[in-house]
């Protein structure tokens, strides 16, 4: 069967700790449609307790089961929610990935006096002051929990900088460690050095560090019996910390782990090629790339070349380490990174990840579900966002899981209509899909001798019409302006 997963979640996801019971009451619904991975949100307590998205590490151990940060459960729900989440989930043969956020902490329980100099935050390699004392919230002792699971304390040489100094102006701060004065090495010189992100910047050079959050690794898959990982915010770790913890926790686990990661660089594959490769391809990616061309495609409308939509992207290149996706938590509208997929394009960007050979294509929850958020906007002026169910999902979803099987004929020739047939296989029957991003069109393609006098019709009802194959295994496929037809056999 095609792997397909879901993102079951958004940026504004509701709270009041509902997320876990409507995950476990939607499997029967995913399974149906063909979702074979659910992708939760951090499960852990952040330090906004039950307002957190979870991206605010707190505490690694407390999955919604300890009276911290003013409350037990997490945004999403409590620990016994989010069991009964994943078991049901893996009644209906859905595997689990967690969501792993490892490079920074947030919410210390107690102030620490260590020394530490300010850098340029443009370039973090230059030091633009004295090594001096400062004051900030680096002890985290997790009270509420009281050392259960783990009697590890976090202090300041767990970390390598900090954003707030007692008393002082907010700046990025680099502590004077015995790991060195320098941050640990990154792939690529963004901001001179881009380990630090937000909040405690990790030190992973720290041996105790690194046994704790491989101890960690192991306790959450033993809780939990999670089948893959989410990895944060890769550009600001340490790919060797990753390489290592990842060939831990498949070691400790006997389970081999599906791990994707996100590292966020749109139009730029040769860095993302270059963090396989320096990983050794532990693990696959998400296609910012290829997330990037929807994005402006658009935008661009009938002046978009369609030939190029996989132009330098994973996808394409390396697509056996590639997660396509069409939009995410990060670039849905009021986010810091919004580049959303306009809503007319959004069933051609579904058709090219649900219904193509290559990649492991990710849905996104609004566009399964629908949304509605308020947030403000870069200008600080409040909007409200309605972000409606795309259209024909259930139906794109349903042909990948029955009908995009077997060789891949393209007929990408023409700069405003792609064209592609699926012979399908030995159980499963193929499709035909035909896209335009301008008028309509008709598309002669080739389906193979095997469907010679079959009738097809459009799944997406687009097109009233149906399709008889001549007999030289060849049909004109129509597709009305601006939109997406799928055809398959009657």
């Amino acid at each position: 069967m095609n792997q397909t997963m879901i993102q079951f979640f958004h940026w504004y996801s509701e709270g009041n700790g509902k997320l876990w019971k409507e995950a476990e009451k939607q499997a029967p619904y995913l399974s149906e449609l063909g979702i074979t991975s659910v992708w939760f949100p951090p499960a852990y307590k952040g330090t906004d307790g039950p307002n957190s998205v979870g991206y605010d590490a707190y505490d690694l151990f407390d999955l919604g089961e300890f009276d911290q940060k003013n409350s037990i459960p997490t945004k999403y729900g409590t620990k016994k929610d989010y069991i009964n989440a994943i078991n049901a989930l893996h009644k209906k043969n859905i595997s689990v990935i967690v969501d792993i956020v490892l490079g920074h902490k947030a919410g210390g329980d107690e102030l620490e006096t260590f020394k530490a100099a300010k850098v340029d935050e443009n370039n973090r390699e230059k030091i633009i002051s004295e090594f001096t004392d400062i004051q900030s919230y680096t002890k985290f002792t997790f009270p509420g929990r009281d050392k259960k699971y783990s009697d590890f304390e976090w202090n300041f040489t767990c970390f390598s900088g900090v954003d707030y100094a007692e008393g002082k102006e907010s700046h990025i701060y680099k502590i004077q460690s015995e790991y060195g004065n320098d941050w640990e090495e990154m792939i690529d010189d963004e901001k001179g050095n881009y380990d630090y992100l937000m909040f405690n910047d990790v030190e992973h050079r720290n041996p105790h560090v690194r046994e704790e959050l491989n101890n960690w690794a192991k306790w959450y898959f033993d809780e939990t019996n999670f089948d893959g990982v989410r990895l944060d915010a890769l550009k600001h770790i340490s790919f060797d910390f990753y390489k290592e913890w990842l060939t831990m926790l498949r070691s400790n686990s006997g389970k081999n782990i599906f791990a994707v990661g996100e590292y966020w660089a749109p139009g730029q594959l040769n860095l993302l090629q270059k963090y396989i490769d320096a990983t050794e391809g532990c693990m696959s990616l998400f296609d910012s790339s290829l997330q990037n061309n929807f994005h402006t495609a658009s935008k661009e409308g009938d002046a978009y070349d369609m030939r190029r939509i996989f132009d330098m992207t994973l996808t394409d290149a390396n697509p056996e380490h590639s997660v396509s996706l069409v939009d995410n938590h990060d670039t849905q509208p009021l986010q810091d990174l919004e580049a959303p997929v306009e809503s007319w394009f959004k069933p051609l960007a579904y058709a090219l990840i649900l219904l193509r050979e290559k990649g492991y294509p990710c849905v996104f929850y609004p566009d399964l579900f629908g949304a509605h958020y308020k947030d403000n906007d870069r200008e600080g002026n409040e909007q409200e966002i309605f972000l409606d169910k795309v259209d024909g999902i259930d139906e794109l979803l349903k042909a990948r899981k029955e009908n995009a099987y077997g060789i891949q004929k393209d007929y990408f020739e023409d700069a405003n209509c792609l064209g592609w047939t699926r012979e399908g296989d030995d159980e499963h029957e193929g499709c035909a899909v035909v896209l335009s991003n301008k008028e309509a069109y008709e598309k002669p393609m080739e389906m193979g001798e095997r469907y010679k006098g079959r009738s097809f019709y459009d799944v997406l009802k687009r097109s009233e019409e149906k399709v008889t194959i001549d007999e030289n295994g060849w049909g004109n496929f129509p597709v009305p302006a601006g939109n997406v037809s799928v055809w398959i056999p009657e």
